[in-house]
């Protein structure tokens, strides 16, 4: 196991296109991707939001306000079958690479419950011992709830580190003030963010998030382009719509001013790295505490019910 040392974080965030739809191709490509940032000192590696079997940008799954479709229904077990059981056969080779490079890993995935027919948006991180944590989304966004459900557990589980407790929200959970505020209570020093958005406005969302928890805010976005989605899918009707690039990425880091220290980047398939002086997020937290000495809990409180 690497000898990991606590003011610096050696950091990659891996912005890459998925194989939609084709889990095993999604994990060899992750798997590449590991082993190359890890052989250039990385010590944790951060992968976008649904990187497993990939993010269906402008599919609809055959829904409809009160009807469906069985052709979407076919779409959408394909994508299901395509989803990954926690700790099953993707997981341990998640977790021998974790070990194998002494890493920090953190992946999303579409997460299948190895009992129901649910599935869910997830990340997550694995440790340099194989072991991990996983974060379900709390609330799919928009149309997203018609793919995946609630999470009903994993609310915001924190990763002890060298570099102190690392978590994730994903995407527009972190338009959710409590959820963010959660996290903070927890002392996150780095705050990831997989996610599929390209908006520019998202940006000043990367950048006030790190002033306001006095963190490291992890920004990983992907590429999709419309090239990436089978072509025997029955939805290529919404499918041809889509501009050929789907999602631009985006992908950067704020440090705990606000200021980026790496990115971000654009329509590229590529790695970030960088190096986080970890001695930071503490020194910012001097004039500013969100939930310390710049806190009221006399007249504010959050209670989180936590599974």
């Amino acid at each position: 196991m690497k000898d990991l040392e606590k003011h610096k974080c050696h950091i990659a965030v891996v912005q890459a296109e998925p194989v939609l739809f084709d889990k095993q191709a999604c994990l060899d490509k992750a798997l590449g991707y590991i082993e190359e940032a890890a052989g250039k000192g990385a010590e944790l590696i951060v992968f976008p939001e649904l990187f497993i079997p990939g993010y269906p940008v402008g599919m609809n799954f055959g829904f409809s306000v009160g009807k469906r479709t069985e052709p979407g229904r076919e779409d959408w077990k394909r994508y299901y079958d395509a989803s990954v059981v926690a700790g099953g056969e993707e997981f341990q080779q998640l977790s021998d690479a974790a070990k194998k490079t002494g890493s920090y890993i953190s992946i999303g995935f579409s997460e299948r419950d190895a009992v129901g027919g649910t599935l869910y948006n997830s990340n997550a991180i694995f440790e340099p011992d194989g072991s991990f944590k996983i974060h379900r989304k709390l609330k799919p966004t928009g149309s997203e709830r018609l793919v995946w459900g609630d999470a009903d557990k994993y609310f915001f589980p924190v990763t002890e580190t060298p570099w102190g407790p690392i978590g994730s929200l994903i995407c527009w959970e972190s338009y959710m003030p409590l959820a963010r505020v959660a996290l903070y209570q927890k002392g996150i020093t780095i705050y990831i963010s997989p996610n599929t958005n390209d908006n520019p406005e998202w940006q000043a969302t990367v950048r006030h998030i790190a002033i306001e928890g006095k963190c490291y805010f992890v920004n990983a976005d992907m590429i999709i382009r419309k090239g990436s989605y089978p072509s025997n899918l029955n939805g290529r009707a919404e499918i041809e719509k889509l501009p050929e690039t789907v999602c631009r990425g985006g992908s950067c880091i704020a440090d705990p001013f606000g200021h980026y220290v790496a990115g971000p980047v654009w329509d590229e398939e590529t790695v970030i790295y960088t190096e986080l002086d970890m001695d930071r997020p503490a020194a910012c937290k001097m004039e500013h505490d969100a939930v310390g000495h710049y806190a009221r809990p006399d007249v504010l409180q959050l209670i989180v019910t936590d599974r």
